[in-house]
């Protein structure tokens, strides 16, 4: 029976670490319930490396890998290429890597007799159970290349999107950083020199030169100090993150900043509705569709409200009026939730309220970025300008006093 190392929270908060027997990771993580523990990270125990990152359909692996390859194994699949082949072919063409080991692993298991779904689900620091489930639902339906095609399209799709954020994020953060480095260079290299300049001048300073130079005496000479604080502060935001209580609060508290929680909203209801439309289109049931939803979500007070509506589901309850009572979700992803359920159609209602809310969120991150950047121009020529100025002053007045 294979072995699963775990990292849990107890009911009190505490965190402890063990091994623990089961046939799958879905049965580890059950029994680690039962007995009081509520897992913060699993994996196979004889398969060490890397911590997993944080990906919604891949873990330890890019998107564009993972999405590359379930496009390919769609591909051989729906060209009759028997699974254990296919994944034969991927594995011998794959560069160097933990790709290429964990498809190795896969192959073995094929060869064992083992499904498809259940080789990759001993493989979870790529493969989440949502991957799996998806996997598991096309060979129970008879239909895998269909559901792998309709996984590889929500990867790239998914790919697509945090490369249009990073490359809208790109330029503002190179600013920041040259605009800090600039400012940090002329405080602690410039500034001091020029004070020499007025050290034998008796003339009263400008207030903005004496700032400035108060400024450049204390990050010269406290820098240290800084330096401290800085590291101090990030241990002790790590410590606090091992705590579900503050994971929960700081949560929270980005869903209610002006603009990064409404951007973090729509991000979430866009893949709220194309996980779980995707899902449930490629047959997985619907309550084991709202655990796997409640599963990838990336922020706490939504991964709690979806667990809520789980637990109401499985009494005979409607998934829109959950929705609608939980107060995270907008009336109009509620509306085509109740129409979808009404129509039996709740699938393609589910698809198109999530690209709905994907497209708001690329309009809303194009506007955002638009306005931020000539802001950034003027906030670092302001800063520079602003050096200059507290320089400058006190030299014409030097001038002044010669003539």
């Amino acid at each position: 029976m294979p072995t699963f190392r775990y990292s849990a929270y107890t009911t009190g908060g505490r965190e402890t670490a063990g091994t623990v027997e089961a046939e799958s990771l879905k049965e580890a993580r059950l029994r680690l319930k039962r007995d009081g523990l509520f897992p913060r990270e699993l994996d196979p125990a004889d398969e060490t490396g890397a911590a997993p990152s944080r990906l919604i359909f891949g873990k330890g692996t890019s998107l564009a890998e993972l999405s590359l390859l379930t496009r390919r194994l769609a591909t051989l699949i729906g060209s009759q290429v028997p699974v254990f082949e296919a994944i034969s072919t991927l594995g011998e063409q794959e560069e160097p890597g933990e790709l290429k080991k964990a498809l190795g692993r896969v192959r073995e298991r094929l060869a064992e007799g083992g499904s498809l779904s259940r080789a990759l689900a001993l493989e979870p620091r790529l493969f989440s159970e949502s991957y799996v489930a998806l996997v598991a639902a096309g060979e129970a339906s008879g239909a895998l290349d269909a559901v792998l095609e309709r996984l590889a399209l929500f990867l790239e799709e998914q790919r697509a999107i945090r490369n249009k954020v990073s490359a809208a994020l790109a330029y503002p953060l190179l600013m920041t950083v040259v605009g800090g480095t600039v400012m940090l260079f002329l405080l602690a290299f410039v500034i001091p020199k020029i004070v020499a300049i007025f050290q034998d001048n008796r003339a009263a300073l400008p207030l903005i030169t004496i700032a400035l130079i108060k400024a450049s005496l204390f990050l010269r000479s406290f820098w240290w100090l800084l330096l401290a604080l800085v590291a101090g502060a990030a241990l002790l935001y790590r410590r606090l993150m091992r705590t579900e209580p503050f994971r929960l609060r700081r949560d929270r508290l980005i869903l209610r900043l002006p603009l990064v929680g409404r951007l973090l909203r729509q991000l979430i209801l866009s893949r709220f509705a194309k996980i779980l439309g995707l899902l449930l289109a490629s047959g997985v049931p619907v309550m084991r569709a709202m655990e796997i939803t409640g599963e990838v979500a990336v922020n706490r007070v939504y991964r709690a409200a979806l667990n809520g509506i789980a637990a109401e589901l499985a009494e005979g309850g409607s998934l829109s009026k959950a929705l609608r009572a939980s107060g995270l979700f907008p009336p109009l992803l509620v509306h085509m939730v109740a129409v979808g359920e009404k129509g039996g159609t709740l699938e393609e209602m589910l698809a198109k309220a999530g690209h709905a809310f994907e497209r708001e969120f690329e309009t809303a991150i194009a506007g955002l970025m638009a306005l931020l950047e000539p802001l950034l121009v003027l906030a670092m020529g302001a800063a520079v300008g602003l050096v200059v100025l507290a320089v400058l002053l006190p030299i014409f007045e030097l001038n002044q006093l010669i003539r």
